[in-house]
């Protein structure tokens, strides 16, 4: 019997084959999506997944303004900025959040899901939320995909 037949193979970041993903998160719940989202960008969904390499999928997130948050966090959930200077602190809601920048309540999950690290901010980049349903990424052929 061959020995070497057994090696284990790890991705590195040049053999790594990054695909484009479209996800709509019309009438999605939030966390659900963002779990999924971030599994995707990380890569946990190939065979080929390593935990130190850039091994995930660029998602195109589209009707940002249409995901859905369940109970009363529209209104109660408080999420916290800070801006680094004395008196800088600021609350807002998702509600205050939706109306001024929809996309930036999936994009603050799913970098909550990521790992705080250089690999957790590589992997950020991967993601790309709009708003509406238009994006200009249609040059790259997203695959769409459905959860649920």
């Amino acid at each position: 019997m061959d020995h070497n037949s057994y090696k284990t193979i790890n991705t590195n970041n040049a053999a790594a084959e990054k695909n484009w993903v479209l996800v709509d998160a019309e009438g999605q719940i939030l966390g659900r999506i963002a779990s999924q989202v971030a599994k995707i960008i990380r890569g946990k969904t190939k065979p080929g997944y390593t935990p130190n390499t850039d091994c995930g999928d660029h998602v195109v997130v589209i009707n940002a303004e249409k995901v859905k948050l369940t109970g009363k966090k529209e209104t109660n959930r408080v999420l916290f900025t800070y801006s680094g200077y004395p008196g800088g602190q600021r609350e807002l809601s998702p509600s205050m959040i939706r109306a001024k920048h929809p996309e930036r309540l999936i994009e603050h999950a799913v970098r909550g899901m990521l790992p705080k690290n250089t690999i957790g901010r590589q992997l950020y980049r991967s993601l790309h939320v709009y708003a509406g349903t238009e994006h200009p990424h249609e040059a790259q052929q997203p695959k769409a995909i459905k959860f649920g």
